[in-house]
């Protein structure tokens, strides 16, 4: 653990954001699953990365904190924030005047309780292989026709590096011939440190409003994003309905 006012190249903090008002399922991180609050099973997937060094949860609201205190995590407050970029900023700051910038800050969504911690690793090594790389994200292969065309499933465009071309809730590439149906995105990002203060200051841009996904403020201000590929495709939790297919996933795993 870095102590205030220095920082770790290696160090790699991992922030989980949590709103308790979300619109289509208010409470949502404290939704019991498997006997634990949702946002239990993200911090404890996240913690076992072998590369994650520290684990915080950003929330806005006392009932998240009094939760996740209450299992032994440790929590950032923020105030309300425009964008999920935003609150991850807002923590980190808030995070590094009692420990220190980290080298990397890993975000994961507070609604995906079975994150693969492998995954989480194969995208921190992958970071740390490029030495230019400031964005990265995980990527699955789209499985069905009905993926490629519901808009609730972000689709990824990558060049022959494997960094994102482009990202469109949009049937991308279009389907004109027979193949591989392409990528989806799994919203986990790795950024550098500097870099996520950097993101958090862009302004807006066309794309990024349109489609309403906030990674493509980074490529269309010029900044790579790297993918990786993951080996399991998770199971967000958007609405109440997806907590019993997670519960039948996680007991089955």
């Amino acid at each position: 653990m870095t102590t205030a006012g220095q920082s770790s190249a290696a160090s790699v903090l991992a922030i989980i954001p949590a709103r308790y008002a979300s619109t289509r399922f208010p409470g949502k991180p404290l939704a019991l699953l498997a006997g634990k609050p949702m946002i239990q099973h993200v911090v404890e997937r996240t913690r076992r990365a072998p590369s994650v060094t520290r684990v915080v949860v950003a929330t806005d609201d006392d009932r998240v904190r009094w939760a996740v205190e209450a299992f032994g995590g440790e929590v950032v407050m923020t105030g309300d924030h425009p964008t999920g970029t935003d609150r991850i900023a807002a923590a980190l700051r808030a995070d590094a005047r009692a420990h220190g910038e980290p080298g990397w800050v890993l975000n994961v969504q507070g609604d995906e309780p079975l994150i693969d911690p492998q995954d989480l690793e194969r995208l921190i090594g992958g970071m740390r292989d490029v030495s230019d790389a400031v964005l990265g994200t995980l990527v699955y292969p789209l499985r069905t026709e009905e993926e490629l065309h519901d808009p609730h499933v972000v689709k990824a465009v990558l060049d022959q590096r494997r960094r994102a071309l482009y990202f469109s809730r949009a049937p991308i590439p279009y389907p004109r011939e027979p193949g591989p149906a392409g990528w989806r995105h799994l919203g986990v990002y790795l950024f550098r440190t500097a870099f996520l203060l950097t993101f958090a200051g862009l302004a807006p841009t066309p794309a990024s409003q349109r489609e309403q996904l906030e990674q493509l403020r980074a490529l269309e201000h010029g900044y790579p994003i790297h993918c990786f590929e993951a080996r399991t495709l998770t199971q967000g939790v958007d609405v109440p309905a997806d907590l019993a297919r997670a519960a039948r996933l996680l007991h089955s795993r």
